[in-house]
Parts: C-alpha cells; structure tokens; sequence
C-alpha cells in the first residue's frame, strides 16, 4: 500500500513519535510505502508532499513540533476543496491516510471516511479534551511544563509578597489547569467548565495571604467570570470557527489587585506549553498510538481512530471521538477545591 501522512491543528510534542512508528513499522513489518503530506489538510489539498521513509524518521523521537508542518486548513470550507483531495491522492496514488491531529483534524478525517477516503486517525491535544481516548500525547508534557513554571513562581511570589495569576491553555476544557495547578500547589482554579466569582477568588487570596504565604492562581484561557463576557484578544476566527482566546489572565490580576490591595502580576505560558522536547510518557504513548494506527491501515479497518482505555490501545469510531469535547467532571474539579485559599 501507498499512505500518507499528515498531522493537522496546533504543534504538539510527539507528533514525530507518532510519524516514526507508523512509517517504522510499516515499512519493516508490512512492507508500505509512505509519503508526507505538508502542513495538515493542505497538503493533500495542494498535493504537496514530502518523501517519508525510515531515514527521514531517525532522531526525530524526541524532537517537538512535526517534521511534516501543521496548519489548521479546513477543505469544507474551501470550494471544491474535497474534490480537490480526492483528485490529488488518486494521482499519487495513496491508498490510505494516517491523519494525526485533533477535534478539527479528525472532524476532517471523519467526514472524508463518510466520502468514502481511508482514513486512520491518531488523537492529539494537548487539551486533552478528546472524547473517546482516556489520554493524548502532548497533555503530559503541557501540564508538566506548567507545573515547573509554577514551582518557580512560587518563590517569586513569596519574595515580592504579590498575587501571581497563571494563564494555561485550555478553550473548552480545563485539564491543563486542573492537572498543573493540583501539581503545582495553586491555591485557586479556576476552568473554562465552571463561571468564577471574581470576589469569591478575591477571598481566596486574602486568605492565603494571610497565611503569611502568596497566592497563586491557575486560570485556563477559556475560563470566564459570572457575567459571561469571554476576554478575547478580537472576533477573527479561524478556518474552523474558533476565536483567539487570551487576555482573562491579566483581566484577572487587575480585578484582584483592585479588590484586595494587594500587587498582583500575570504569566501567560502560551506556546510554551506545546512547544520542545515530549515528556516519557508522551513519547511512549505516542509510539503506541503510531504503532496502533499502522496496523489498523494494514488491515483496511478504516473510519476509526487508535484510542487509550486503560492502559490498552484501542480502535473506535472517527464519529464517537470528535461528537463531543471530554470536559472536566464537577466531582474532579471539588476536589482540587478543597487547597483553594490554603
């Protein structure tokens, strides 16, 4: 077989663990043959490739981002986009795709799958907020990256005796938030899944404050007070319907500064959270994931994505992972409140 491969949405460490063991294990194991797509779903759409055998995978394991580039192109709403792929991957001959990437990627792949393209997925998110898979790569490396940043806020925060908030990633899902701030000690929350009180949060930190100890806290960026106005940098959105979130962290510090007197400053951890070398776990994940995908290719099982459950690679349905965001539950947020204020 002839099979491309693509990785879609937002860098994320592993992306090349995954690339590495599908292309390893299908050409030793099972003989295929591969070819990169650049850049997400505008490669198949331009046709714009790049040779992918074993010796454009070796030494990429533990390097972040992807060797085949990313983009968050949406060929649904490009006209004659679809028409476009199918033309270009029956002139290159590709029998299969291994598309990797995320709630928008995979929404892709799951509607070309119904068009009747063969499409594999691979989950992947940092977000970690796709249904279906218990975990994807790239979460554990994001939360471990917040948590350092965290640990060394801490001594910063104590040493100026001021309110240091931390804005993670997260839009819809706060898991990023809720791991690292449990992590890191945080002394409030506050998630995308659950409006805040801004006084509520204020008392949180004179609380701690008086504690002789300063406060930190973890805000995702999707994360919204009361009133329900979302901070958003402007109203452009992308390809795929998404605003740019960011902004509620240093909204924040100022009503906290406001409200309690206190000094408070922002940290916003941005693309840092995705970017550099992946975690272990990642890495391992990853591998498992690209392993899992190969063979379900090898053996025509297409319209499913290689998910986690348990600690078992598993194949479900393109369909059941992207119908719905896996948010956090509200027994896994009370308990990370019972620290808040401590």
């Amino acid at each position: 077989m002839r099979i491309g491969v693509l990785t879609g949405g937002g860098d994320c460490p592993g992306l090349n663990a995954v690339i590495r063991a599908v292309v390893r294990k299908g050409i030793s194991t099972y003989g295929h043959e591969f070819v990169g797509f650049r850049d997400g779903w505008r490669g198949p759409l331009e046709g714009n490739t790049r040779e992918l055998g074993i010796a454009q995978v070796r030494g990429i394991l533990p390097r972040g981002g992807t060797i085949l580039g990313s983009s968050r192109t949406n060929p649904f709403k490009i006209d004659g986009g679809v028409e476009k792929i199918k033309s270009n991957l029956a002139e290159l001959g590709i029998d299969a795709l291994v598309a990797i990437g995320g709630e928008d990627t995979l929404g892709v792949a799951a509607k070309l799958t119904d068009l009747g393209v063969n499409v594999v997925g691979v989950p992947k998110t940092i977000d970690n907020d796709l249904g279906a898979t218990d975990y994807t790569f790239g979460f554990d490396t994001a939360v471990n990256i917040a948590m350092e940043a965290i640990d060394r806020l801490h001594t910063t925060a104590e040493s100026h005796h001021r309110t240091l908030v931390v804005e993670v990633m997260g839009r819809h899902a706060g898991w990023i938030a809720l791991h690292a701030g449990l992590a890191g000690g945080a002394n409030v929350i506050l998630l995308p899944e659950r409006q805040f009180d801004v006084d509520q949060v204020a008392g949180y930190v004179e609380k701690r404050f008086q504690t002789q100890y300063s406060p930190i806290v973890v805000v995702a960026e999707g994360a919204q007070p009361l009133d329900g106005q979302m901070v958003l940098h402007n109203q452009e959105l992308d390809a795929f319907g998404h605003v740019r979130l960011g902004g509620i962290g240093q909204w924040l510090a100022e009503q906290l500064e406001a409200k309690t007197g206190k000094e408070a400053r922002t940290v916003v951890l941005g693309h840092i959270q995705r970017g550099g070398t992946p975690t272990a776990f990642d890495r391992v994940l990853a591998t498992r994931f690209g392993l899992g995908a190969i063979d379900a290719v090898h053996e025509g099982d297409f319209g499913k994505m290689v998910a986690l459950q348990s600690t078992d690679i598993v194949r479900v349905p393109l369909a059941d992972a992207t119908r719905e965001l896996k948010t956090v539950p509200v027994e896994r947020y009370t308990e990370a409140e019972v620290f808040f204020g401590s």
